[in-house]
């Protein structure tokens, strides 16, 4: 029967200008059962002509026939579909994956086959049968050259071909193992295998039943000496149904090829995760820092509440520039204050404040702080309770008594784990008496703001700042609505009282922290977006790095790509197992960069006091980008291997 058959036959090969014409019609007959040698000198064509009966290649001209249907024209996923099931693969070379052992080797055509489960143990079976029982666990570096190739040769058996081609494959072998390899060949044909080898050893042509010679692209004589056998022998062994392979199979083997190439590469491999690694660290990072902001501040603004506005004095302005605080056209009093209580229905509470600096001593400690002035209403207005002792009362502020309350940095400064209350300090060298310890206020990324004390505003002013205006003052509104009236009538308030024009709102301002709080909601949201933006552009800086390693490991890897693609793989698994390395390779960076980033916030917290907060979306944004990365980075050099051409591949050096 015949197993194939070609007709007019040709091919031409262009090097540069150069055009080189491999075969010239072509045509003759394999049938069954035969043991056939392609004999003829270097550059008569005859591995071209191996090539294309094994699909490796598509000719220019002519027709090929497999089992009488017309296979010229297959799409390279059908042919991929013939060379597994059909035809197996002996090269000189060996074309051994060095980094798997021989049984993987061996078992590699079946990792594209639809009868993987039925020849499971056909590998080791295999092995056996060629005489490397003993032999399978070792990788090829640990093998002779005839034991790698009859490892070759198992592995061209694997799948139950109907065909094995042999290009020269004593040619690298010493006349022993030369002998033992063409002993296994003849042993195979006996069983019923139809073997082609090329060659251009007499020797070896003399050991077939057929001997077809070449010279430049033609057949120029074919002899044959016996008549195949294949009607004499028993029938090769029926291949097992077709099993469809699951989709969870497929990308788990593609998985464990991935590992094996990363921890195989695994200087490169880290140096590629390198990139994404930073940068997911980054990304999450940023983000952290740029929600704990917004958590700071809204947490800030909420004590205050959003029905709280906060009248400031202004600045002078000589032809429209400033001039600072110090020339303010507005000093704002205490008697300002008093007027906003009494004139103005809808306030509820009236807190005046003063600031400065300050030195506290306490015995032989000291520190330097930030003071302010306040009434008792600063608890409620504020939302800063006393935690231990008290705070100062309505009469000690009119009585100016010296009086304060620490913040839980100053008291842990001055008194370490003892309880201050009751004991004297001085602050600015006069005395007081410590009558309470604040509750804390906790960090921003910009100050401690539990480094502060308390004392009476009437105190502050009188005896220790020397001031007789205040820094601003604080209104409690009865009710978020009446924010925007009770506004304008403070403000018509201050114009009256300081014979303000009223067109002039240089002089003052009032601060609404309900319009503040959106505001500055909004910028750190924005603050957020350009942190995360920056650090995504990082990401995109790792993307470029993969891939550029993936095209290295493309052009190393070419002949790995040639010889899967001999033993049936398809495009499609090229394409997929380049595409899960790059993802595999960034989603370990992104592993490793999620907890980098949880160390960093982790230390930013601890070490510089800054709020940071790392959110579930955060990371799963990271996440998503680094896999994103892999794919659209992993795309091109995945692509550009599947399409390599089988032939080219295994050919490149």
């Amino acid at each position: 029967m015949k197993l194939i058959e070609t007709e007019n036959l040709s091919k031409t090969y262009h090097i540069g200008t150069i055009e080189v014409r491999a075969l010239q019609g072509v045509s003759f007959v394999l049938e069954e059962g035969e043991f056939v040698a392609i004999m003829g000198p270097s550059g008569s064509g005859k591995s071209t002509l191996m090539h294309l009966i094994g699909f490796l290649d598509a000719p220019d001209q002519g027709r090929i026939f497999f089992k009488g249907k017309d296979v010229s024209a297959l799409t390279e996923e059908n042919y991929a579909q013939l060379r597994n099931e059909s035809v197996g693969f002996v090269f000189q070379q060996f074309n051994l994956m060095k980094r798997s052992s021989a049984l993987e080797n061996v078992a590699l055509p079946l990792m594209y086959s639809p009868y993987a489960a039925s020849y499971a143990k056909r590998p080791a079976e295999l092995l056996e049968r060629v005489g490397l029982k003993d032999r399978m666990a070792h990788h090829p570096n640990e093998l002779s050259g005839g034991q790698q190739q009859r490892v070759a040769v198992a592995r061209a058996l694997v799948n139950q071909p109907s065909l094995i081609l042999a290009d020269e494959p004593t040619g690298n072998l010493d006349s022993k193992s030369g002998r033992e390899i063409m002993d296994l060949f003849k042993e195979l044909h006996t069983q019923g295998m139809t073997i082609v080898i090329v060659t251009h050893d007499e020797k070896i042509g003399e050991e077939a039943d057929r001997v077809i010679r070449m010279h430049d692209g033609k057949i120029i004589q074919d002899e044959r000496r016996r008549q195949p056998m294949a009607g004499q022998l028993p029938a090769r062994e029926t291949p097992a149904a077709k099993e469809s392979v699951s989709v969870f199979q497929s990308w788990k083997e593609h998985f464990k090829q991935s590992m094996r190439m990363i921890l195989a590469n695994k200087l490169r491999s880290f140096l590629s995760m390198l990139g994404v690694l930073i940068a997911v660290a980054c990304v999450i990072t940023m983000l952290a820092l740029g929600r704990g902001a917004r958590e700071s501040v809204t947490e800030q603004l909420s004590r205050l509440g959003s029905n709280l506005l906060t009248v400031r004095q202004g600045s002078a302005k000589v032809r429209g520039v400033a001039m600072g605080a110090d020339a303010g056209v507005t000093r704002i009093t205490l008697e300002d204050a008093r007027a906003i209580r009494e004139s103005v229905a809808s306030v509820s509470k009236v807190v005046p404040q003063v600031s400065g600096s300050a030195q506290v001593v306490a015995g032989s400690k000291n520190w330097n702080t930030r003071l302010t002035g306040t009434t008792s209403d600063h608890a409620t207005v504020r939302n800063q309770e006393a935690v231990a002792g008290r705070f100062f009362t309505p009469e000690e502020d009119q009585a100016r008594s010296r009086v304060v309350l620490l913040g839980q940095t100053v008291a842990r400064e001055l008194f370490g784990e003892e309880n201050p209350v009751g004991k004297q300090i001085q602050i600015n060298r006069v005395y007081f008496k410590v009558v309470g310890v604040l509750s804390s206020l906790g960090s921003d990324a910009f100050r401690d703001r539990d480094d502060m004390i308390l004392i009476p505003v009437n105190t502050a002013m009188r005896r220790v700042l020397g001031k007789d205006f205040v820094d601003q003052i604080d209104v409690e509104i009865k009710t978020a609505e009446e924010i925007e009236s009770a506004q304008e009538e403070i403000s018509n308030l201050i114009k009256r009282r300081h014979r303000i024009g009223p067109n002039d709102n240089e002089s003052f301002n009032i601060r609404n922290n309900a319009s503040m709080q959106e505001a500055l909601s909004s910028t750190t949201k924005i603050f957020s977006v350009l942190l995360g933006s920056v650090a995504a552009i990082s990401l995109l800086v790792g993307g470029i790095g993969i891939m550029n390693i993936m095209l290295v490991s493309v052009k190393e890897r070419t002949r790995e790509i040639g010889l899967r693609k001999a033993v049936g793989a398809a495009p499609r698994d090229i394409l997929a197992q380049f595409l899960v390395e790059a993802v595999v390779i960034t989603f370990m960076g992104g592993v490793a960069g999620m907890i980098l980033a949880v160390g960093i916030s982790f230390g930013v917290s601890v070490f510089a006091g800054w709020r940071t907060v790392i959110s579930l979306g955060s990371i799963l944004l990271a996440f998503f980008f680094s896999a994103a990365v892999g794919l659209i980075f992993g795309l091109w050099p995945a692509k550009q291997a599947s399409e390599l051409e089988p032939i080219q591949a295994l050919r490149y050096e």
